[in-house]
């Protein structure tokens, strides 16, 4: 009796220890939806304008585009179009957007890498999105986004240190 459960408790001790290691975390980073750039007007408008409606529309989208994944946290940079863009997101999953510096993206990725087992989505920019990736794969695979492509979007995941990237369209 006494081996069969030292082999139990062995067998327990074994599968848990697996389990902490082979943790998933899962990174979904986008660029900020369609910005309306037909306010010419203030500096301050073209410095940080919001979202056009077709860009409210696709940030609308969002919800249902990443119906399966259940993010622990939802990140933006500290301007309207990437914040409205997660907007929807944040609503439908009741988390609160956090807002990330996207000047220091490796700061950033190394905080995201720590987050073991957790999925967060990142709303950034046609240069920040694409260079933050390349930050949690730690190679340069990814060059910035054009100026009219918002409808991309990547799926990092890392499991035991070891990152992998899939390029996405919504």
């Amino acid at each position: 009796m006494k081996q069969l459960f030292a082999r139990i408790l062995i067998a327990v001790l074994l599968l848990t220890a697996t389990e902490a290691y082979a943790q998933t975390s899962t990174f979904i980073l986008m660029r900020h939806a369609e910005k309306d750039t037909t306010a010419q007007g203030s500096t301050m408008m073209q410095a940080d304008p919001p979202l056009s409606a077709e860009g409210k529309a696709r940030a609308s989208r969002i919800p249902e585009v990443l119906k399966m994944y259940q993010p622990d946290a939802i990140y933006s940079t500290n301007f309207k179009r990437t914040k409205s863009t997660v907007e929807p997101l944040s609503v439908k999953t009741s988390k609160e957007i956090q807002i990330y510096d996207h000047r220091n993206l490796k700061g950033f990725a190394d905080e995201l890498l720590k987050m073991q087992g957790k999925t967060v989505v990142v709303a950034g920019h046609s240069n920040s999105t694409p260079m933050l990736v390349n930050f949690l794969l730690k190679e340069n695979k990814y060059q910035n986004l054009d100026e009219s492509v918002y409808d991309t979007y990547w799926v990092v995941t890392v499991t035991d240190g070891k990152a992998e990237a899939k390029m996405m369209k919504y």
